[in-house]
Order: structure tokens, then sequence, then C-alpha cells
């Protein structure tokens, strides 16, 4: 491993993304560029995929929205770790892995922003984390009065001014990420 990061894709799975839809194409463009560039650096890579439950949620394992999205799929080895709730680090291997690897960094990526995306990186600094959250590789849908850019800033903005004693929050665009 080329350091002690790691870059976690946070669900982004065929149900979350429309590819005709212009931002989600430049979100995947922007995960894609990472994935290049952890990938040729050694960085591991490990993906995040929500089961949803109940029976009929868009992410069911199983159905056609559940797989990681094909533009994004992982590479042979690609670690992807399965979980139920908003926090990846919430009854998953994670932690473990993290660790196995000599994580001390994640660089984040995915969706949604207000859920999965927001839990992760606040648990993670409570796991011992640094985190890069990529502030154009983070995607959501309209919701709550506010449109998906609306909300995407909002947690840009917010994630960055965190407080923990040990641990920050980064945020940075895809380009201005290095591993």
């Amino acid at each position: 491993m080329a350091s002690d990061t790691a870059l976690l894709i946070i669900d982004i799975q065929a149900g979350m993304l429309d590819e005709a839809d212009p931002d989600c194409k430049a979100i995947l463009d922007n995960i894609n560029s990472l994935l290049a560039r952890a990938r040729a650096s050694g960085t591991p890579v490990i993906y995040i995929q929500h089961d949803g439950w109940p029976a009929g949620h868009p992410l069911e394992p199983g159905t056609p929205g559940w797989p990681i999205h094909p533009a994004i799929a992982p590479h042979e080895g690609e670690l992807v770790i399965r979980k139920r709730a908003s926090d990846s680090f919430y009854r998953t291997s994670l932690q473990d892995e993290l660790e196995k690897l000599g994580v001390r960094r994640l660089v984040v990526a995915g969706a949604q922003s207000e859920y999965c995306v927001d839990t992760t990186c606040r648990s993670a600094l409570s796991h011992g984390y640094d985190v890069t959250l990529v502030s154009d590789a983070h995607d959501t849908g309209n919701g709550h009065n506010l449109t998906a850019d609306e909300i995407i800033a909002y947690h840009n903005h917010v994630l960055a001014r965190l407080t923990h004693p040990d641990h920050s929050i980064t945020v940075v665009a895809t380009e201005a990420v290095t591993f």
C-alpha cells in the first residue's frame, strides 16, 4: 500500500444514480477519476453496498437497483462491504478491514449526502480516522424543501466545520484529492 489512505465509495448503486441526469454523470465521472488515481497509487478501494429493506426498497438485495453501479464497478480483489444502516461502520466489517490495511485516512465519495455519506463521515471521526470528503463526488436527490445542489453544498459546509479533538474532515474537489 502506498499510504495510510483508503478510498471509500458509499452506496453508488444502480438504483441511486441515473446516467441520463447530467449531475449524476458528473458524479460518476469524478468517482472514476478518483478510482483511477487510487488504483494507480496502490491505494485500497472499498465499496459500501446498502442492503435496502423492507421488501420493495429500491436497493433491496437481488433487485435491479441493488448492484454497484456498472460505471464504477469494483475490480477483482476490491472489497465490497454490505450494510443495512446509514453508518457504514455499524455492524459491518469496515473497522476491521481498515485496521488490517493500516488505514488512518478515508477519502469519501458516494450517496446520499445527507444520510449515508454524512453519517459515515461523522462516525469515521469517532472511529479514529481523518476524512477527506470529495465535495463534487457525493450526490443526493431533491428533498426536505431543498434542491440536491443545496443539500450537497450544506453538507460540504457543515462537515468541514465539525470539531473533534483528534481528527478532522477536510472537504476538497476531485482534482485536489491526493493519494
